[in-house]
């Protein structure tokens, strides 16, 4: 009967401990996802293909995600609702195809 509770409470943890990991996986997402389009802003200086004036435009458009993203999480003790990550996920989808876009339009940074 001891190894039947012990096996019980053990697996209890593990599903609970699995079931933190995941919730902690879409913030980790989020995060990589910053740093991917920062680094893709960077490239985009690097090669050109980006304007002064897009790279600002970008810039202000990143910082406003992080800040709304820094509010989000104060106001729930550090962590986002479910509501929330899915609407950062939306805007960090716009960013993306406005880094591509601006990336692949006729404006480029003269050499």
């Amino acid at each position: 009967m001891k190894r039947f509770v012990l096996t019980m409470i053990t697996a209890t943890f593990m599903i609970a401990g699995n079931g933190m990991l995941q919730a902690d996986e879409p913030e980790g997402r989020i995060q990589q996802r910053k740093e991917n389009q920062q680094a893709r802003i960077g490239q985009g200086v690097e090669n050109g293909s980006l304007t002064a004036r897009e790279t600002a435009n970008l810039e202000h458009k990143e910082a406003k995600l992080n800040k709304e993203i820094h509010t989000e999480r104060m106001q729930n003790g550090g962590n986002l609702t479910n509501n929330e990550k899915k609407q950062i996920n939306r805007q960090q989808n716009r960013l993306s195809k406005n880094i591509y876009n601006d990336k692949h339009n006729a404006a480029h940074q003269p050499r």
